[in-house]
């Protein structure tokens, strides 16, 4: 283990569980520790063939259509089957949908699996396909879900056939469909209960069905008998927040949960040693990045400034010294392992000199202020960077922001909400480049700050050919570009690392999606 100290890396034998970065003076404070009531009321002795998971939050909504985040993801996709899946070996899979293809440029069409029915007997069949992607699409449902935009209507062929209709082509719709957008609800139960109603108990054909939650507290589903994939290996899951390690370490070492998700390398740090927590990391594809806001008079609309913050963020440096080694650097927004990724795309070099070099040339000699906005869920990272860029002149001032006010207005129409300078990151779980770029890139799109015809026209290329080999020269073409003119800070792709006990022995794919249907629990 290493920290930095005055821009060196001192070598430590016994480093401390929280660990302290001074990067330009700066002093990086350990994480809170407020108490954690895990509420499952058993020890690890009674606790069965019974699944229990925390991750940081709680789902925003039990209505898998009107959210958008991996949080909430996470617990629906326990309880919703989707069309199509990725598996733990990053291909696309069959799931409700047995096979689709693209009959002509504007249609997919997937044929279903038969015998598939909701949690309440409901049939899941080309009827319910339709509702359900007609439902995500029409407005006064307000779903967040974006994936699906160019997606026209949906029309029935017969009993196990559907054709999704787009306005132009869309390469990779069944990826889209591996997740939010292809998630199946059922229409009858629906027409019912209505949306509260279907909020409230939720019912989908996945491998566990709801029985209750307590918000903030636990979520508790138990294995559906009736899947069509058969019945799950463990009696039931419960999900329940752990906002912190401290929390996370008294939960496990207590039995109030088996499995740990969601942590950051500093957090699993502080858990790492102690008798009976096993530690596990994966190479992930959730991608880090810094979004300037180039369009706002100041600093930032000038392409030195901007290259200029890129040499000055040592990220191998950050990697090893805040994030214990456990991510990848990222030379160009676009992770490995995605669609589009370029090697031939190589980092800016880490250079202060050249940093302040650039800022010289820019007419800014004496650095400027400016202002760092995260979630304070990224605190240790967020006051990293800030120390980093100070090195060069730089001086962010980092203001942290609670998780739910932060994705409020990351997702505002306000694209100045965030300030000049913001920490984001983004889960690529179709293992396409263009999940990545799509909503903060093209001009037209929600969180763009930065307008370039060229890219606009890169951006419609990877995401409208039918050619595989000119969306990857698009996706080459747009990296080299974003290299050039640095709207972003590009930073890390960062692995996934789970805390367990002995009980849960369970591998999740890249994106790190919990899906628990093949955890199987030691007796």
């Amino acid at each position: 283990m290493e920290r930095i100290r005055q821009g060196r890396i001192v070598d430590r034998i016994h480093p401390p569980r929280r660990d302290v970065l001074r990067a330009g003076g700066l002093l990086l404070g350990a994480l809170g520790a407020p108490a954690f009531l895990s509420g499952c009321g058993t020890s690890a002795g009674r606790a069965g063939n019974i699944l229990r998971v925390s991750q940081p939050g709680d789902p925003k909504t039990l209505d898998p259509q009107k959210q958008g985040d991996m949080v909430s993801m996470n617990v629906l996709i326990n309880m919703f089957d989707t069309l199509t899946t990725r598996g733990r070996d990053n291909q696309l899979h069959p799931r409700i949908a047995l096979s689709w293809t693209a009959t002509d440029a504007r249609t997919w069409r997937f044929r279903l699996r038969p015998g598939v029915t909701f949690h309440n007997g409901e049939a899941c069949d080309a009827h319910a396909v339709a509702f359900s992607i007609e439902r995500l699409l029409d407005p006064a449902t307000k779903s967040p879900i974006v994936e699906l935009r160019y997606v026209k209507d949906v029309a029935v062929v017969d009993r196990l056939t559907v054709d999704v209709h787009t306005t132009v082509h869309d390469p990779i719709l069944p990826a889209k469909l591996s997740l939010f957008g292809g998630v199946v609800v059922p229409p009858r139960y629906l027409s019912e209960v209505g949306d509260a109603g279907f909020a409230a108990h939720p019912v989908g054909t996945g491998p566990f069905t709801f029985v209750s939650w307590q918000r903030d507290h636990e979520l508790r589903m138990r294995a559906y008998d009736g899947h069509w994939q058969g019945r799950p290996s463990v009696d039931g899951v419960v999900f329940s927040p752990a906002p912190n390690a401290s929390s996370s370490l008294a939960a496990l070492q207590s039995g109030g949960v088996d499995l740990v998700a969601g942590l950051t390398p500093d957090a699993a740090q502080q858990l790492d040693g102690y008798s009976g927590v096993s530690l596990d990391g994966f190479t992930g594809i959730r991608t880090s990045y810094l979004s300037l806001n180039t369009l706002e008079k100041g600093p930032l609309q000038d392409r030195r400034v901007r290259q200029a913050l890129n040499h000055a963020v040592d990220v191998p440096l950050l990697i090893k010294a805040v994030l214990d080694g456990k991510a990848t650097e990222t030379p160009a927004l676009i992770p490995r392992g995605a669609f589009g990724f370029d090697p031939s795309v190589k980092p800016f070099t880490r250079s202060v000199k050249t940093a302040r070099a650039l800022l010289a040339e820019a007419g800014y000699p004496h650095g400027f202020s400016t202002t760092l906005t995260a979630s304070n869920v990224d605190s240790n990272v967020a006051e990293a960077l800030s120390g980093l860029l100070a090195r060069a002149g730089v001086r962010a001032r980092v203001n942290l922001l609670d998780p739910g006010t932060y994705a409020a207005r990351l997702t505002s129409d306000n694209r100045g909400a965030l300030g000049p300078i913001y920490l984001a990151a983004s889960t690529v779980w179709t293992l396409d480049g263009e999940s990545m770029v799509q909503s903060n890139v093209r001009r037209d799109r929600r969180q763009s700050r930065w307008h370039s015809a060229e890219a606009d026209r890169l951006i419609d290329i990877e995401e409208l050919s039918q050619d595989p080999a000119e969306r990857e020269k698009a996706f080459s073409d747009l990296q080299r570009l974003m290299r050039e003119e640095a709207p972003f800070v590009f930073l890390y792709q960062i692995d996934n690392i789970y805390a367990r006990n002995s009980r849960p022995h369970w591998k999740p794919g890249s994106a790190g999606v919990l899906a628990m249907e093949s955890a199987v629990i030691s007796r």
